[in-house]
């Protein structure tokens, strides 16, 4: 199954600062701030490992990168690292916007095959906690969008994986644009059938 995530703050668990809100993804979790407003504008925390640990989640985030896609419709992904290099990722949009997708790779997982896509952007500051074992990508819906990730594992190039955004097997609902920009890397990533040929997905809606 697949789908996209609207407001879901109601299942959500406010532990200090932030907000955190399960997803139907097992392991992965919505992270909405907690602004403190005055005449001057706001403080907001994005990170503390005391909290990420009270939801058993990883918070050591080892590596930080930043993409920016001056394009609307840029689309990178399907992508994850390999074991023993598998990486916990936070993911949020510093400016403009994405739809924001990650893939259950885990076989042992309760929601393996499934796929989950949601809106992240500089407006609504929400912040992405993908687990290990889980694919990432997005597509930018604005132009000048810059997005930032922070990872827990360092980038390791002979671990890097990826599987084909159009996967009909997957079957992502990517957003419609009148013109994709997608790197000819992105573009020839193996299919579901070719790593996990053994086990059938029914096409997700």
């Amino acid at each position: 199954m697949g789908d996209a995530v609207g407001d879901c703050r109601a299942n959500s668990v406010s532990g200090g600062l932030m907000r955190f809100t399960p997803l139907a993804i097992q392991g992965a979790y919505l992270l909405d701030i907690e602004a403190r407003t005055d005449d001057r504008g706001f403080f907001a925390r994005t990170v503390c490992l005391k909290e990420f640990s009270d939801h058993g989640l990883n918070g050591n985030f080892v590596q930080q990168s930043v993409s920016w896609n001056p394009f609307a419709g840029t689309l990178r992904g399907l992508h994850f690292q390999e074991a023993p290099h598998q990486e916990e990722k936070l993911v949020r949009v510093t400016r403009g916007a994405v739809f924001d997708v990650i893939v259950d790779l885990r076989t042992e997982s309760s929601t393996f095959g499934e796929w989950l896509g949601m809106e992240l952007s500089a407006e609504n500051r929400r912040q992405l906690f993908i687990p290990a074992g889980v694919a990432h990508g997005f597509q930018t819906t604005e132009t000048d969008t810059e997005v930032f990730y922070e990872m827990t594992t360092y980038f390791h190039p002979e671990s890097a994986r990826g599987l084909r955004w159009s996967d009909p097997c997957i079957g992502v609902n990517w957003p419609n644009c009148s013109s994709r920009i997608i790197s000819e890397s992105d573009q020839i990533l193996p299919l579901w059938q070719e790593r996990f040929g053994h086990v059938s997905l029914d096409t997700n809606s």
